[in-house]
């Protein structure tokens, strides 16, 4: 992996710019010859034009002057110059030629011969097998006294131009060459720049797979093009480390709750299992010890059943899908019942629980029964709690929202306590709370988190105060 996607992305590019050098040389070699052409036959015809505008100039009659000039023109001009006249003889050099006749002549170059005494410039390649070479040939009328008289053949090898073309091919396989190698070079470099992050991301999505979260890819996203990608999976490690935190946290909530209810459960069992063999083993014989086993067994079972429900509404309260009958209601109608269900067990305490609730409606969006409930449990905590002839103090003021506070004077709880009141199965070590399950507080915090409101506690020299704060529903009113 380290090595494969570079070699492959280096010959991707390799092959991509070879097969671009081969087109574009092919293309610029075909462009640069009919270019050259083009330029050779203009200049060519431009030399043919001259000379026969010379040749219309030339007054002398004298035979050994005209093959003079005519020696002159084939020098000046580096070509073949041939010269036809009206009966179609054929002179080069200063010289009529005899054993080339006009009847001999390709069938094309007598086409464009004829087409030159039409008054046309002509140009043609079909000398070439008559004169034994690749020729291009460039012919112009002789005009003189408004009469064509003769026309004058230009003829110039190929070579010259193939020799251009030659260089400029030698030109181009050079900068190809150099340009290959500046492209291999870069490529090398952009293919580097590309496997690098992909070769950290793949050991990023390695050490995933092995459990190490931790990782990261250290790549710098704005720096390169798999920055987002490389994003994306650093913000997947982030989230699969959370999960897993989570899930470690999961474990150890479980490990730690499967051995507080064995401890919780233990006492009890334990209890029911000692009067139960001393029953059993007809130990015990007198009917008003049996009577106070039993009672006592009662009592156990009795706290194991209330251990039991509170655990089954814990976990109840704890699962997200579990829906509340959630809708709105008065809460003063709660905090009311609650009292009145409460004052029966504050009576046999001789406990006074005076109250201050607003006559108006106190509207909230909530289920009515778990709010009755979450109160109840804080008041029978308080009256709990309390010492006797004692009291307990419950006021709801409308404020920004509603804030329930229930205050009792009796034992109070512990700094050191404080910090745990609503951990599962911690609960008071005090004589008057040795029925408690512990998970009263637990149950109370479930209620609040899930209505969105808050619960507070302080206490100081025996004064304990719960505050919960709900939100105020700003809806129709009932």
């Amino acid at each position: 992996m380290k090595n494969k996607i570079f070699i492959k992305l280096l010959c991707i590019f390799g092959v991509v710019m070879l097969l671009f050098t081969f087109i574009l040389g092919n293309v610029f070699l075909t462009l640069f010859k009919n270019h050259t052409i083009a330029i050779s036959r203009e200049s060519m015809q431009k030399k043919a034009v001259s000379i026969a505008a010379s040749l219309s100039a030339f007054e002398s009659t004298d035979i050994q002057s005209f093959r003079n000039y005519l020696g002159y023109i084939d020098e000046l001009t580096m070509a073949d110059v041939w010269l036809i006249d009206r009966s179609l003889n054929i002179y080069t050099c200063g010289k009529k030629i005899d054993d080339i006749s006009y009847a001999s002549l390709p069938e094309n170059a007598d086409q464009m011969i004829s087409d030159v005494f039409t008054g046309n410039i002509s140009y043609s390649e079909d000398f070439s097998d008559t004169l034994g070479s690749h020729i291009i040939t460039v012919g112009a009328p002789v005009v003189c006294d408004g009469l064509i008289t003769g026309a004058v053949l230009i003829h110039s090898p190929v070579s010259g131009i193939s020799d251009a073309v030659s260089q400029g091919m030698l030109a181009l396989i050079v900068g190809c060459i150099i340009a290959l190698i500046a492209s291999i070079a870069v490529s090398a470099y952009i293919s580097y720049r590309l496997t690098v992050p992909i070769r950290k991301m793949d050991q990023a999505v390695h050490m995933l797979s092995v459990g190490d979260y931790d990782f990261r890819t250290g790549i710098d996203y704005d720096s390169t093009a798999l920055g987002p990608l490389a994003s994306r999976l650093d913000t997947l490690a982030d989230r699969l480390k959370s999960a897993d935190e989570e899930h470690r946290s999961l474990d150890k909530m479980r490990e730690e709750f499967a051995v507080t209810v064995s401890h919780e459960l233990r006492t009890p069992v334990s209890v029911l299992k000692g009067s139960l063999e001393l029953l059993n083993n007809n130990i015990v014989t007198d009917a008003g010890e049996i009577a106070e086993y039993y009672s006592h067994m009662l009592k156990e079972t009795e706290h194991i059943e209330r251990m039991v429900n509170d655990l089954l509404e814990l976990t109840r309260l704890q699962d997200e899908g579990f829906m509340l009958r959630m809708s709105e209601m008065n809460l003063c109608d709660a905090v009311r019942d609650a009292l009145r269900s409460v004052r029966r067990a504050a009576h046999t305490k001789n406990i006074t629980v005076s109250s201050s609730i607003p006559e108006n409606e106190c509207l909230i969006n909530g289920d009515y029964d778990r709010i009755r409930q979450l109160i109840m449990i804080i008041l029978n905590n308080a009256v709990k709690f309390s010492y006797d002839n004692g009291n307990v103090d419950l006021t709801l003021n409308d404020t920004d929202g509603y804030e329930l506070c229930i205050t009792d004077y009796g034992t109070g709880i512990s700094p050191d306590d404080m910090p745990h009141i609503f951990e599962r199965f911690h609960k008071s070590t005090a004589e008057n709370n040795k029925d408690g399950t512990g998970l009263g507080l637990t149950i109370a915090s479930e209620i609040v988190r899930r209505h969105d409101a808050s619960i507070t506690a302080e206490s100081d020299n025996g004064k304990t105060v719960f505050r919960i704060v709900f939100l105020r529903n700003t809806s129709n009113t009932i």
